[in-house]
């Protein structure tokens, strides 16, 4: 009681930094409720860690160190908040944030996808193919491998035991000396896993199928959504589990018969990352919209977001067609040179530039070489075979405009607005 007393009066009376305040700028990629109930950490592909005040509404705290996105989230025990993504670090914070981490736990060659906090260890998935057991104590760290491929979850079981999931569809359980057995196999990439009260465990992978697996190895599967399952969240109680879906799709379920309780609908969909309060009453989500959002957990209804971000005013006489379609690229590119930080560059004055070339942005290391001019051609064959195959090793998401009429309207309002 006495640790969470300091950590309460250390949170309240942390400073904001002189930052903008105003929200992410980009999508949402993990929030994490706090205990005293009334603070929140999210954090987003725009790079950017926010400690937000949900009462007044309000960012209190906004720490922009890591270099990428920002993928996970925990919580530690002495308070502390771990935060690690594209990097591949983990920065772990003093409440309230600060303008540095106090400790920097290093060794990852991948970006790390997922985090879990267990007393002394904390445990992290990477797309090196590894999983790793740190103490917290010295900054030690214990390399687990034995995945084939990406591995893109962790979490400790009720006994203590670790366990993670990866992109070859098997969930693994370690033990002491570092060896692992396959408790469980889907056959397709697992994206998410999180650990049962009862000593089972819930994974989502990219078929849209929640898999419930007991403590003695048997399987259920549910119909989650047609799309790949990004996130979960157990409730205190251990009695509901919050299920999203690439797709937008966002469900609550009662896990004593698999039952459906409630699929959300409203506005912030869709969602990269959910997290029940530590009451239950609410769910938090963060999604494409920049936004961190409220649902009421137990009727499903949306509340709202924490704050809403200013709508940009754009000049009149642009093409509406093609405004319609920069919606989905809105959530990380702003049209002028003054709008804050965002998860990609501005696009002021792209056409004509060479890529790469924008002062004071962290571009990654394709993009930074500077072999394309951006003009419309250019910027059509982008988003017609994706910034995978032109640019490859982008930090852009995966994103095409396949209607020819979209792509001219889209090219039509930048040409237009970017000037």
């Amino acid at each position: 009681m006495r640790r969470f007393f300091w950590f309460l009066v250390l949170l309240l009376a942390a400073p904001a930094l002189a930052q903008d305040l105003t929200g992410h700028g980009g999508p949402v990629r993990a929030v994490l409720p706090l205990p005293d109930e009334q603070h929140i950490v999210s954090a987003s592909f725009d790079h950017a860690v926010i400690l937000w005040d949900a009462r007044a509404g309000q960012a209190r705290a906004v720490a922009r160190w890591h270099r990428g996105s920002v993928n996970a989230l925990a919580l530690l025990p002495d308070g502390r908040i771990a935060s690690a993504g594209e990097g591949g670090r983990i920065a772990l914070w003093a409440p309230g944030l600060g303008a540095e981490p106090a400790q920097v736990l290093e060794g990852h060659t991948g970006q790390i996808a997922a985090l879990a906090a267990r007393g002394e260890n904390l445990a992290s998935a990477a797309w090196d193919g590894s999983a790793r057991l740190w103490n917290l104590a010295d900054g030690s760290a214990k390399i687990l491998e034995g995945h084939r491929g990406n591995v893109n979850a962790v979490a400790f079981r009720a006994d203590g035991t670790l366990v993670s999931a990866g992109f070859d569809g098997t969930i693994r359980l370690w033990a002491a000396d570092g060896s692992n057995q396959i408790i469980a196999e889907a056959g397709l990439p697992l994206n998410a896993l999180i650990a049962l009260p009862d000593g089972g465990l819930a994974a989502g992978g990219v078929d849209g199928i929640l898999r419930l697996i007991a403590a003695n190895g048997a399987m259920r599967e549910v119909e989650a959504g047609a799309r790949p399952i990004v996130a979960l969240s157990l409730d205190a109680s251990g009695a509901r589990l919050a299920v999203a879906s690439l797709g937008g799709n966002v469900t609550i379920w009662g896990l004593e018969a698999a039952r459906l309780l409630h699929t959300l609908e409203g506005p912030g969909l869709p969602v990269w990352s959910l997290a029940f309060a530590p009451d239950g009453r609410l769910l938090w989500t963060g999604g494409a919209d920049r936004q961190v959002r409220r649902w009421n957990a137990l009727s499903g209804r949306a509340i709202g977001p924490i704050a809403a971000p200013a709508a940009e005013n754009l000049p009149s006489g642009l093409d509406a067609h093609g405004a319609q379609v920069f919606r989905a690229c809105s959530a990380c590119h702003a049209l002028t040179p003054d709008a804050g930080p965002m998860a990609g560059p501005h696009l002021h004055g792209i056409f004509g530039r060479r890529m790469g070339t924008l002062p004071g942005y962290a571009y990654s290391e394709r993009l930074a070489r500077g072999d394309i001019i951006w003009d419309a051609a250019t910027i059509g064959d982008l988003f017609t075979r994706g910034p995978d195959v032109v640019t490859p090793g982008t930090k852009m998401p995966v994103q095409r405009v396949d209607n020819a009429d979209d792509l001219a309207a889209l090219l039509r309002f930048l040409e237009q607005a970017t000037r």
